[in-house]
């Protein structure tokens, strides 16, 4: 964990969506499980899937198909595969958020902070999902997975919203749940929070190089003023 001084200056915050705001995983399985299923294939657990969450729905896929974290299945099966996981993810875009998110970003508002989404998930599923869970209002940037030729772990979609802000990255804070954000953040130039209830591949987000963790998200603001 790094060494800062608090309370940071910032003037927008940049808020990631699976794991951080929304508690995905349970559709996310279900929708891995039913593309399975229909493949004749054997289910895999929800536990297992979490563990892949946060490098976007092709990653998850194949770690659905092959049960290893660095094994790429066949080729053929994956293209037959994707098929599967959007028809069923599609109908399942109904995540809920956890608690303190909507009293966060209620809060984050009312302080007049400037308030972007970042995710690595294709802007077909980010869309729905943001409207479907009470996000929709929030955010003045969604940039998803697919929006730039890059995603997190680059700096890409970092620095594309702090120009779309105006603002420097390091008046930008990050908040995510995974090495995927922190690494980004710290490519950007921007300071980086974590949640530790999230995903992050099944290790403790305290073990990465960020500025604070918060338990949830109305304790970021008790670490920034506006810059």
């Amino acid at each position: 964990m790094s060494q800062v001084q608090f309370p940071l200056a910032v003037s927008a915050i940049l808020l990631d969506l699976d794991g951080t705001l929304l508690d995905s995983a349970p559709e996310l399985a279900e929708a891995a499980n039913r593309m399975l299923r229909d493949m004749g294939r054997a289910p895999v657990s929800q536990e297992l899937l979490m563990s892949y969450i946060g490098n976007g729905v092709s990653w998850l896929v194949k770690r659905a198909l092959t049960g290893d974290m660095h094994a790429e299945p066949d080729a053929a099966l994956f293209e037959q595969a994707l098929p599967f996981f959007d028809r069923h993810y599609k109908v399942l875009l109904t995540s809920k958020p956890y608690a303190g998110v909507i009293a966060g970003l209620e809060a984050m508002q009312a302080a007049g902070f400037r308030l972007g989404c970042i995710t690595n998930k294709a802007a077909r599923y980010t869309e729905p999902l943001i409207a479907n869970s009470a996000l929709a209002g929030y955010f003045e940037i969604v940039v998803s997975g697919d929006t730039l030729p890059e995603r997190k772990p680059h700096p890409m979609p970092l620095l594309h919203a702090a120009k779309f802000f105006d603002a420097s990255p390091e008046r930008v804070l990050m908040i995510g749940d995974s090495r995927n954000d922190v690494l980004a953040a710290r490519a950007a130039g921007c300071p980086v929070f974590c949640v530790p209830y999230g995903y992050n591949h099944g290790q403790p987000v305290e073990g990465l190089d960020v500025d604070a963790v918060i338990a949830a998200l109305p304790d970021a603001l008790k670490l920034i003023i506006r810059a």
